[in-house]
C-alpha cells in the first residue's frame, strides 16, 4: 500500500462580523519510492514515475505533489499528461534524474514531457541529466535542414499557468527546455549547462507561446542560451547570465509556411560572456510565406568578450542549405538596441543585414559602447537595408 502523507491547515473566514465554517485544505504527496522506484542509477524507473503522476493527477485536492526524493534515478521517456483534477500540480525534484542513453528508447522528441496541464509547479534543487555525450556524435542537423532531431530534455506543451523554479539541467541531448503552445509560464532561478561544443543544446526554446517570463538564471550551453521561434508573443527575459553559447536569438524565422509573428519581446539586464553572439535576429534567406517580427527591445546588456554583440541577419543560410537566393519575406520593425556596453572579440560589433525585399524599419541604436578587444584598433558598425535612427553615445559610430 502506498504511504499517504497529509498536511492540514485551517482557515477561518469572517464575513460581516460572523465566522464562516472551517475550510479544510489537504496536500497529498505521491513519493515515487512508494511506487517502486529504485535509486541505484541503473534500474529504469519510468513506470514508477508514471504511476505516481497518474495517481496525483487523478486526486481531487489542492496541490497534489509528485516527489522525487534524494537518490539517483534512471528513467526512460515520460509523459506527464493532464488535464488533472487537482488545483496546481507540483513536481518536486530533490534527486538526480538520469535519462536513458540509448536513443532506441525514444519514440518521440521528448525525454520528459508535460502536456495539457493548467496549473503546474516544477521545483526543487534536484538535477536532470540528459546524458547527451552519448548522442551528440549522432546529430545530423548541423548539415541538413530537414533532419530528425535528438530528444529534448524537458518539454512543456499546451501548458498554462506554470512555474519552473530552482531546477538544474545538464548535458541535454538537444534543447534543455522546450516551451510550445503554452501560456503564462514563469521560469526563474534555473541553471542549464552543457559543453561549449555540444550541438543544438539550446538552453530554452520558446515557440507558439505567449506571456512567458525567464529571469535570474544561468545558461551555459553549446547553442543559443535562449532561442525564440515563430508565434511567440509577450516574452520577457531579464537577469540571465549567458555563456558560453550562441547568445539570445530570435529565430531562425521564415523557414516554414504560414509562420506566426514574433511580437513583444524584451531582453533586459542580461550579461553575455564568451559567447558567439550577443543578441541576434535571424531569418532564412528564402521564405515560403510572409511573416513579421516587431516590438522588440534589447537594453541594459553587458557583453564580455563576445564575437558579435548586435546582429540582424536576414540572409541566414548555414551550410548552404538554401535552395535559392530569394530574399527573406520576414518583415522586421520597431527594434530598439539601448544601453549596451562591453567588449567585442571581432571588429564588426554591430552587423545589421536586412532583407532586400523587406528592409528593416524603425530600428533604434542608442547609448552603445562596444570596444574592440585588439589594442589600438576600433570596432565598426555595418548596415544593409536598414531604416532607423541613433541617439546618444555611439561606439562604434552608428551606421544608421
Amino acid at each position: 500500500m502506498n504511504l499517504l502523507y497529509f498536511s492540514f491547515f485551517f482557515s477561518l473566514v469572517v464575513i460581516s462580523g460572523s465566522a464562516a465554517p472551517y475550510r479544510l485544505s489537504i496536500s497529498k504527496i505521491f513519493n515515487v519510492n512508494d511506487y517502486g522506484a529504485v535509486s541505484d542509477g541503473r534500474t529504469d524507473n519510468a513506470k514508477a514515475f508514471q504511476n505516481a503522476w497518474e495517481d496525483a493527477c487523478a486526486w481531487d485536492g489542492l496541490r497534489p505533489k509528485v516527489l522525487i526524493p534524494k537518490g539517483k534515478f534512471l528513467v526512460g521517456p515520460l509523459v506527464f499528461k493532464g488535464p488533472c483534477k487537482g488545483r496546481e500540480m507540483v513536481v518536486q525534484v530533490k534527486g538526480y534524474v538520469l535519462s536513458q542513453a540509448d536513443l532506441n528508447a525514444y519514440k518521440t522528441h521528448d525525454w520528459i514531457s508535460f502536456r495539457y496541464i493548467n496549473g503546474l509547479l516544477v521545483t526543487g534543487k534536484g538535477l536532470f541529466d540528459g546524458q547527451g555525450a552519448h548522442a551528440w556524435p549522432l546529430n545530423n542537423c548541423l548539415h541538413r535542414r530537414r533532419c530528425k532531431p535528438l530528444p529534448w530534455s524537458l518539454n512543456f506543451s499546451f501548458v498554462s499557468n506554470a512555474t519552473i523554479r530552482g531546477i538544474t539541467s545538464i548535458n541535454s541531448k538537444n534543447v534543455h527546455i522546450q516551451i510550445f503552445a503554452s501560456n503564462n509560464i514563469n521560469l526563474h532561478s534555473i541553471k542549464l549547462m552543457a559543453p561549449e561544443n555540444s550541438p543544438n543544446t539550446d538552453g530554452i526554446h520558446v515557440g507558439e507561446s505567449k506571456n512567458i517570463s525567464i529571469s535570474q538564471s544561468i545558461i551555459s550551453t553549446g547553442d543559443d542560451c535562449i532561442s525564440i521561434g515563430p508565434g511567440t508573443a509577450n516574452l520577457s527575459i531579464s537577469g540571465v547570465r549567458c555563456g558560453p553559447g550562441h547568445g539570445i536569438s530570435i529565430g531562425s524565422l521564415g523557414g516554414g509556411k504560414d509562420e506566426g509573428d514574433v511580437v513583444g519581446i524584451s531582453v533586459r539586464n542580461c550579461t553575455f560572456s564568451d559567447t558567439e553572439n550577443g543578441v541576434r535576429i535571424k531569418t532564412w534567406q528564402e521564405s515560403p510565406t510572409f511573416s513579421s517580427a516587431y516590438d522588440l527591445v534589447f537594453e541594459e546588456l553587458v557583453m564580455n568578450n563576445v564575437d558579435n554583440p548586435i546582429v540582424i541577419d536576414q540572409k541566414y543560410c548555414p551550410h548552404n542549405l538554401c535552395g535559392s537566393k530569394a530574399p527573406s519575406l520576414v518583415k522586421i520593425s520597431n527594434v530598439k538596441f539601448r544601453n549596451i556596453t562591453g567588449e567585442t572579440r571581432t571588429k564588426n560589433a554591430i552587423n545589421l543585414v536586412c532583407s532586400d525585399r523587406l528592409p528593416c524599419e524603425d530600428i533604434e541604436l542608442s547609448n552603445i559602447d562596444l570596444k574592440y578587444s585588439v589594442a589600438g584598433d576600433f570596432a565598426v558598425a555595418s548596415c544593409v537595408n536598414v531604416k532607423g535612427r541613433s541617439f546618444g553615445l555611439m561606439i562604434p559610430p552608428s551606421c544608421i
